[in-house]
């Protein structure tokens, strides 16, 4: 077994080429109208903004990282790079007792992650893939990356994000998605979850 090989989790292969797969149309970006905002659990009480030339100030960071996908194909080795949740967290803190976040994308597509998923090394808000900025139909402007997920969690097109004090259910996962989602778990469906890995 090689080292690409011994990263990959159970029932994953690695497919030629990078393929993408989204739901619904590709939104097109329109910077002086786009936004960023934080919301829902905050410390102030109050919802965070931020224009697309005030997120382009923010710091950026990158990420080595896997990706793998619900439907069994992983891309390795994804040279991702953008703004670490970190400095979400610092412009925008959240309230005492946030346990989740709620990423919410164009169209109100949505998912739920823990809050110690969104805060991991790895998690970024990505605006380049390879050096190059992300393409359309990969959520550009600005998409999630939790690479230690599987994809679905990794949303694209994002356009804000939910501090929430108790889980909830996101788009897919409302639609009979595992919760969680560890791909070394193999997650794949709610039927799956086991007692307190989704909301009561």
């Amino acid at each position: 077994m090689n080292e690409e090989e011994s990263r990959l989790p159970p029932g994953q292969y690695v497919p030629r080429g990078r393929p993408v797969i989204h739901y619904g149309r590709v939104p097109q970006f329109k910077p002086d109208s786009w936004d960023f905002r934080v919301f829902g659990a905050t410390k102030s009480g109050e919802m965070h903004r931020f224009s697309w030339p005030e997120f382009e100030k923010l710091p950026r960071t990158g990420v080595l990282a896997d990706f793998h996908c619900v439907t069994k194909f992983s891309i390795m080795g994804n040279e991702w790079r953008g703004v670490s949740p970190q400095e979400i967290l610092a412009a925008a803190p959240p309230a005492d007792g946030v346990t989740h976040v709620m990423i919410w994308a164009e169209y109100g597509y949505s998912a739920n992650v823990r809050f110690s998923d969104f805060t991991a090394p790895e998690t970024l808000f990505a605006t380049e893939l390879d050096d190059k900025p992300i393409s359309p139909d990969r959520g550009f402007p600005l998409r999630v990356v939790v690479p230690h997920l599987y994809a679905w969690k990794s949303v694209k097109w994002v356009r804000s994000i939910e501090y929430l004090l108790e889980d909830r259910r996101g788009f897919w996962e409302e639609r009979g998605y595992h919760n969680v989602a560890d791909p070394w778990r193999e997650q794949r469906y709610s039927y799956q979850e086991e007692p307190g890995e989704g909301p009561p």
